[in-house]
């Protein structure tokens, strides 16, 4: 067994995320069944001693049937009013799966704000560590009944993998209708199971496809980035079939295990690198982007070529190099109105006030896709 499936296997603190398609039906919303099955598996786990948040899809998909809606609306006013009538169908179910066990469950609604702003971010985890602390299991979902499509995380995967960084998860498992991840779309037939991601390599260049439910928001394509973002901030990965959680919990032996970065990003950095949010965009040349990736040198403005956005000196922004690719995030300190007369000039070159980096490499982070590769 790879080290990896063996540290999932530990994880003396894990996170467990569960799509649509692994607990409803289309036409007739929760299937009781498939979610019992869920949670005996995770009861499982928490008897050896494991704690664990789980992060459920599947409230606008257990809304359909009680509003006789037949599919999965368009519209985000139905979306919202599905999920609002199935998270209390959602709640419930949990509540009384979990209580065959003796075990209480708390829900937690988050929205991308909890995340982006660093006040809620510190608050999430308090409340996280402190249900954790009681002996009860966190069930998390987006807050589908507030979210807007400026707001919203847009898929549930990518929400794990911060809410996983965010608890000190030790593991993270994702749990869906595909048993793994295929260098295509498994329903062609023509397709190889990827049964260990040891680097970008492993992955790069393959297509993803989507899940076949019409249920879900993410499909592969969000699970492989959440996988990504997890493995590269320290957190080993498995991706697996929802129907093989009671395996993927004990012996970690099924689906895909995504090996994790040699140390774990510090909260600060985790949060500037994937969870905050982005105002503006610096577009560096090829040597910045190499001082910036490969050297983890400070963004100076010789470096610029061209200024997006409308920031202030402490936002995030995006670092994009000359292909147009994002290849790191960082705290500016600069306005975006001081920018334009500064890029591409020496630091010599500069008035004595403004001769400091742009972005400063305690507070830059260089993303994972991009690392490997340069």
């Amino acid at each position: 067994m790879s080290a990896t499936r063996k540290a999932v296997a530990g994880a003396e603190r894990l996170v467990v995320k569960v799509g649509s398609s692994a607990l409803t039906t289309a036409g007739n919303g929760l299937d009781v069944g498939r979610l019992n099955a869920l949670v005996d598996a995770i009861a499982g786990r928490i008897a050896q001693g494991s704690q664990l948040v789980l992060v459920s899809s599947g409230a606008i998909g257990a809304g359909l049937a009680p509003l006789a809606l037949g599919k999965r609306p368009r519209d985000l006013a139905t979306q919202q009013a599905a999920a609002s009538v199935g998270q209390l169908a959602l709640a419930h179910a949990y509540a009384a799966s979990f209580g065959r066990y003796s075990l209480t469950v708390g829900q937690v609604l988050l929205t991308s704000d909890d995340v982006v702003r660093r006040s809620h971010y510190r608050n999430a985890q308090r409340t996280f560590s402190r249900l954790l602390s009681l002996g009860a299991v966190p069930v998390v979902n987006e807050n589908d009944t507030v979210a807007t499509e400026e707001i919203r995380f847009g898929d549930n995967d990518r929400l794990a993998a911060l809410v996983a960084h965010l608890v000190g998860a030790d593991a993270l498992v994702l749990l869906s209708d595909v048993d793994g991840l295929y260098d295509g779309d498994p329903r062609s037939g023509a397709t190889r199971k990827i049964t260990e991601v040891t680097g970008e390599s492993d992955v790069d260049g393959i297509a993803v496809g989507m899940s076949s439910s019409g249920l879900g928001t993410g499909g592969m394509v969000s699970k492989l980035a959440a996988a990504r973002t997890a493995a590269a901030a320290g957190i080993p990965v498995l991706l697996a079939a929802a129907t093989d959680a009671s395996r993927a919990l004990t012996a970690a032996d099924v689906g895909t295990a995504f090996a994790s970065a040699d140390s774990r990003l510090s909260a600060r950095r985790f949060w500037l690198g994937y969870a905050a949010g982005t105002t503006g965009r610096l577009h560096l040349d090829d040597g910045a982007v190499t001082a910036v990736v490969r050297r983890r040198r400070s963004l100076l403005a010789a470096g610029i070529v061209g200024v997006d956005g409308d920031f202030q000196a402490g936002d995030v922004v995006e670092l994009v190099s000359p292909a147009q690719r994002v290849v790191a995030r960082g705290a500016v300190a600069f306005d975006a109105s001081e920018l334009p007369e500064l890029i591409g000039r020496s630091t010599h070159e500069l008035p004595e006030e403004q001769r400091r980096e742009v972005v400063h490499a305690d507070d830059l982070v260089p993303l994972a896709a991009h690392r490997a590769s340069s």
